[in-house]
């Protein structure tokens, strides 16, 4: 049987959420690879968006949409079937892919929960409303996430970082595009 793909567009909301990693088993499952520790967005989705890999044999070219009939956590990893890949060689077409999701088809989070990728770009102030930069990306450290910042020290970029913790994180304002912290600008 053979991969069949449908051409479509990518949303406007669409985030990167992982990359198809094999083939997983005889019967078309695939291996994801999350790039988040908590895979929520693959197993609320049931429409991802497939990029080709930007190396390697590609099976197709420009954005497709890939239904997704079940996906679950295995291991490290997610495994994932689609009625779109039959069996195995056609998931073994998939390697590489890059898999994006509508933004809008995110879980909605708890309160004082937070996807990452919301948090990127949002500006960072402390109590005193000095600004100290701008979010940059998040690492995960283990027991706490940890914010990094781009800001300008003596006119050279540099970064800071600051835990991601209630013990240092005042608020997260979505709507402004803003988290206020208690953190001083030398630390």
């Amino acid at each position: 049987m053979a991969l069949e793909l449908e051409a479509a567009e990518l949303p406007a909301d669409a985030i990167e959420v992982g990359r198809i990693l094999d083939a997983w088993g005889i019967k078309g499952w695939f291996k994801v690879l999350p790039y988040s520790a908590s895979p929520e967005a693959l197993f609320s989705s049931r429409r991802w968006f497939l990029l080709p890999s930007e190396r390697g044999a590609k099976t197709f070219t420009g954005p497709v949409k890939l239904a997704i009939q079940e996906a679950k956590e295995h291991s490290d990893s997610v495994v994932a079937t689609s009625p779109q890949v039959p069996d195995r060689d056609s998931a073994e077409a998939l390697r590489g892919a890059r898999i994006f999701v509508a933004r809008s088809s995110f879980p909605t989070p708890d309160a004082d929960e937070y996807y990452w990728v919301d948090l990127i770009g949002l500006d960072v102030v402390n109590r005193e409303e000095v600004p100290l930069g701008t979010v940059q990306e998040l690492l995960s450290t283990g027991p706490q996430t940890v914010l990094v910042i781009a800001h300008e020290q003596d006119g050279k970029p540099a970064e800071r970082m600051i835990p991601f913790v209630a013990s240092y994180v005042d608020e997260v304002d979505l709507k402004a595009r803003r988290i206020r912290v208690d953190w001083q600008p030398d630390y």
